[in-house]
Protein backbone atom coordinates (compact mmCIF):
# COMPACT_ATOMS: atom_id res chain seq x y z
CA UNK A 1 0.00 0.00 0.00
CA UNK A 2 1.30 3.42 -0.93
CA UNK A 3 1.53 5.64 2.13
CA UNK A 4 1.42 8.99 0.33
CA UNK A 5 -0.54 9.68 -2.85
CA UNK A 6 1.16 11.71 -5.54
CA UNK A 7 -0.32 15.20 -5.31
CA UNK A 8 2.55 17.12 -6.90
CA UNK A 9 0.49 18.27 -9.90
CA UNK A 10 -2.66 19.40 -8.09
CA UNK A 11 -1.79 23.12 -8.13
CA UNK A 12 1.10 25.52 -8.63
CA UNK A 13 1.53 25.70 -4.85
CA UNK A 14 1.84 21.92 -4.47
CA UNK A 15 4.27 21.78 -7.41
CA UNK A 16 6.46 24.40 -5.73
CA UNK A 17 6.26 22.58 -2.40
CA UNK A 18 7.26 19.28 -4.01
CA UNK A 19 10.15 20.95 -5.82
CA UNK A 20 11.50 22.52 -2.63
CA UNK A 21 11.25 19.30 -0.64
CA UNK A 22 12.77 17.20 -3.44
CA UNK A 23 15.72 19.60 -3.50
CA UNK A 24 16.10 19.35 0.29
CA UNK A 25 15.82 15.56 0.11
CA UNK A 26 18.55 15.38 -2.55
CA UNK A 27 20.76 17.76 -0.58
CA UNK A 28 20.35 15.56 2.51
CA UNK A 29 21.39 12.54 0.40
CA UNK A 30 24.56 14.28 -0.76
CA UNK A 31 25.55 15.57 2.68
CA UNK A 32 25.01 12.12 4.22
CA UNK A 33 26.89 10.31 1.46
CA UNK A 34 29.87 12.67 1.47
CA UNK A 35 30.00 12.64 5.28
CA UNK A 36 30.24 8.85 5.26
CA UNK A 37 32.76 8.84 2.40
CA UNK A 38 35.08 11.39 3.99
CA UNK A 39 34.59 9.80 7.43
CA UNK A 40 35.57 6.41 6.01
CA UNK A 41 38.75 7.87 4.52
CA UNK A 42 39.62 9.65 7.79
CA UNK A 43 39.38 6.33 9.65
CA UNK A 44 42.54 5.25 7.83
CA UNK A 45 44.66 7.34 10.19
CA UNK A 46 44.60 7.16 13.98
CA UNK A 47 44.94 10.94 14.41
CA UNK A 48 41.78 11.67 12.38
CA UNK A 49 39.49 9.10 14.02
CA UNK A 50 37.62 11.70 16.08
CA UNK A 51 36.79 13.72 12.95
CA UNK A 52 35.70 10.50 11.23
CA UNK A 53 33.34 9.67 14.08
CA UNK A 54 31.80 13.15 13.92
CA UNK A 55 31.30 12.83 10.17
CA UNK A 56 29.51 9.50 10.69
CA UNK A 57 27.24 11.22 13.22
CA UNK A 58 26.54 14.07 10.78
CA UNK A 59 25.82 11.56 7.99
CA UNK A 60 23.43 9.66 10.26
CA UNK A 61 21.57 12.85 11.16
CA UNK A 62 21.10 13.64 7.47
CA UNK A 63 19.88 10.10 6.75
CA UNK A 64 17.30 10.61 9.54
CA UNK A 65 16.36 13.96 8.04
CA UNK A 66 15.17 12.37 4.79
CA UNK A 67 11.98 10.69 6.12
CA UNK A 68 11.41 13.71 8.35
CA UNK A 69 11.37 15.95 5.26
CA UNK A 70 8.86 13.65 3.59
CA UNK A 71 6.58 13.76 6.62
CA UNK A 72 6.81 17.55 6.86
CA UNK A 73 5.97 17.83 3.15
CA UNK A 74 2.86 15.67 3.58
CA UNK A 75 1.72 17.65 6.62
CA UNK A 76 2.16 20.89 4.66
CA UNK A 77 0.16 19.46 1.76
CA UNK A 78 -2.59 18.49 4.19
CA UNK A 79 -2.59 22.00 5.64
CA UNK A 80 -2.99 23.47 2.15
CA UNK A 81 -6.33 21.72 1.94
CA UNK A 82 -5.41 18.28 0.66
CA UNK A 83 -7.39 16.57 3.44
CA UNK A 84 -10.25 14.86 1.65
CA UNK A 85 -8.39 11.55 1.30
CA UNK A 86 -5.94 11.91 4.20
CA UNK A 87 -7.71 9.28 6.32
CA UNK A 88 -7.87 6.83 3.38
CA UNK A 89 -4.07 6.84 3.10
CA UNK A 90 -3.70 5.09 6.44
CA UNK A 91 -6.41 2.46 6.22
CA UNK A 92 -5.01 -1.08 6.58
Amino acid sequence: MQMFKDKRHVSAETQRLYAVFELLHTLADFVAAFSFLIGSILFLWKETEAAAIWLFIVGSVFFCLKPTLKLIREVKLASIGDTEDLAERYEP
